[in-house]
């Protein structure tokens, strides 16, 4: 029997592929200190340290006795883990010994993060002369990554520094493996690759890239072009900022790449660029809001054509908009409600979370008032906000304050 140790991701250690872990609250310090001796494995400590680090907001008035009660514990847990008649030392061993504690791990042992840099050395080792068996390598590393180092234990400044070492390796072992996928044209597995990675590092702006990138080396230029936009708006709302300029300028990059397409007719062309027919008003980000806005703006000065800027303001003094998730609902409701009020040629954006900005294509101004009844309306049917806390301002197009920076 082999003991395995999963650490990349939720913690566990299965024998014969069960779990062995007795699921009680009383565990949970026993549990944490193991994973410390886990983490500083075959490396002498000093109780002290230990202590500092795992004990520090303990109101024993003994701290030493204390640690020596939860070794004394967690010796018998790891004894539990041993096969009766079996020697101990093959698995785990908790020895002291000078003044200092030290996991041994056994022969029997296998933890997940040594598997995980021996593949990526071996890959690393391959891959210049052997393609094919350093990609099958680099998957190996990559299918045992489930998650940070531990992530079950968030709130620990001493697990820090080695679950961003294992995230950064992750990381930097995805883009070699992406590499080598580029040599052999497997795109189609860089696309799966890189689909499964977001779901652990969602906000990892590269891997958008590449996902977006392999795509259209594929032809799915309309498939990338709803990623960026989806990207785009989850990078904008979480780190508050544009982000970086390799990622806006994937924009020229799709549309250098459908023009390179010559072989396409027009009709095929026309099928790429089109959309699915929206039901109502498009909703889209901001970029691409100012885009279109300066866009229709140059062809209201050609056309002479009567566009509007909107501006809707909602006055948020109610307790329940301090949280996020009552928020976010409602924004949400609030797309709805405009999406099915305006017109398929109107389109709208998210300015903050008080604001949207609307563009309203053809209005005559004297329908303006019109307008914002039916908003206000639409508005509090789907959303319930009081129609006294929503303001609607609306300017030209062709005015000289309607600018967006």
């Amino acid at each position: 029997m082999k003991l395995y140790i999963t650490t990349l991701g939720e913690f566990d250690i299965k024998a014969d592929g069960q779990s062995i872990l007795k699921d009680s609250n009383r565990m949970y310090k026993i549990y944490r200190l193991f994973e410390y001796f886990l983490t500083f494995r075959n490396k002498k400590l000093l109780p002290e340290t230990i202590i500092d680090n795992l004990l520090s907001d303990s109101e024993s008035d003994d701290p030493k006795n204390m640690l020596r009660t939860q070794i004394f514990r967690l010796r018998k847990i790891m004894n539990s883990f041993t096969p009766k008649n079996d020697d101990a030392a093959k698995f785990l061993n908790l020895n002291f010994s000078n003044g200092y504690y030290s996991l041994e791990i056994g022969e029997d042992t296998v933890i997940d993060i040594d598997e995980f840099e021996a593949f990526i050395q071996k890959g690393d080792s391959e891959r210049e002369h052997d393609i094919d068996s350093a990609i099958h390598s680099y998957q190996n590393a990559i299918n045992l990554y489930k998650g940070l180092y531990l992530s079950d234990n968030s709130y620990e400044v001493w697990i820090v520094p080695t679950r961003n070492y294992y995230q950064r390796l992750y990381i930097k072992t995805l883009y070699k493996f992406i590499e080598l996928l580029k040599k052999n044209e497997e795109n189609e597995r860089i696309i799966s690759l890189c689909e499964e990675t977001l779901l652990i590092e969602p906000f990892e702006e590269n891997i958008h890239i590449e996902l977006m990138d392999a795509l259209l080396r594929i032809g799915q230029n309309k498939a990338a072009m709803n990623h960026y936009e989806y990207a785009l708006n989850m990078l904008e709302k979480e780190f508050d900022a544009k982000p970086s300029r390799r990622f806006t300028d994937f924009i020229k990059k799709a549309q250098n790449s459908s023009s390179r397409k010559n072989d396409l007719d027009i009709y095929a062309i026309k099928k790429n660029l089109e959309e699915d027919t929206p039901a109502g008003a498009a909703h889209c980000s901001i970029d691409y809001f100012k885009f279109l806005f300066n866009i229709q703006k140059r062809k209201s000065l050609r056309n002479n054509e009567n566009d509007y800027l909107c501006i809707v303001t909602v006055n948020r003094n109610d307790e329940r908009y301090h949280d996020s998730v009552e928020l976010n609902k409602e924004l949400k409701d609030m797309f709805l409600a405009l999406e099915r009020t305006l017109r398929k040629g109107d389109v709208f954006t998210s300015w903050n979370e008080n604001q949207i900005l609307i563009m309203l294509h053809d209005v005559n101004e004297s329908c303006t008032d019109i307008i914002e009844g039916r908003l206000l309306n639409s508005l509090n049917k789907y959303t319930k906000i009081n129609k006294n806390d929503i303001s609607m301002v609306f300017q030209p197009l062709l005015s000289e304050s309607a600018v967006l920076q």
